[in-house]
């Protein structure tokens, strides 16, 4: 990984299951909110998106993530952790691109926080993409 918020290509299905370990040991949480972003094969004037090339200004996109996850733990005080990994580079159609899984006492927060981190993303995060088709 480039850092621990932004890796290099696809997020494999054996990355996500590392991803989902830490925290397994608390007690104290009740709940396990998880979102995967996936690329999509939209068709646009007739052709296929085969995959998409994400880049990112690198090292804001760590002071963001880190803004975010202050602002969601905040938001939310049954949260207990935030993880966010997002993709840099190709991503094939069909491939994850984006990890989001947030740890709380309580369904409701951790459902809830997840979506608000994903929102916060998808406004924030200065990761760019390029249809390829």
């Amino acid at each position: 990984m480039k850092n621990k918020y932004l890796i290099a290509g696809p997020l494999t299905p054996a990355l996500i299951s590392e991803l989902m370990s830490p925290g397994n040991d608390d007690t104290g949480a009740g709940a396990e909110a998880i979102f995967i972003g996936r690329v999509r094969d939209d068709e646009n004037d007739g052709i296929r998106v085969s995959a998409i090339e994400y880049s990112a200004y690198e090292e804001m996109a760590v002071k963001e993530t880190e803004a975010i996850i202050d602002t969601v733990r905040s938001a939310f005080s049954d949260v207990r952790s935030v993880i966010i990994v997002h993709s840099t580079g190709t991503v094939k159609a069909g491939e994850a691109s984006l990890f989001i899984m947030v740890t709380a006492g309580h369904r409701d927060h951790a459902t809830r926080a997840c979506r608000h981190t994903l929102e916060m993303i998808k406004e924030k995060l200065p990761v760019w993409k390029k249809e390829l088709f």
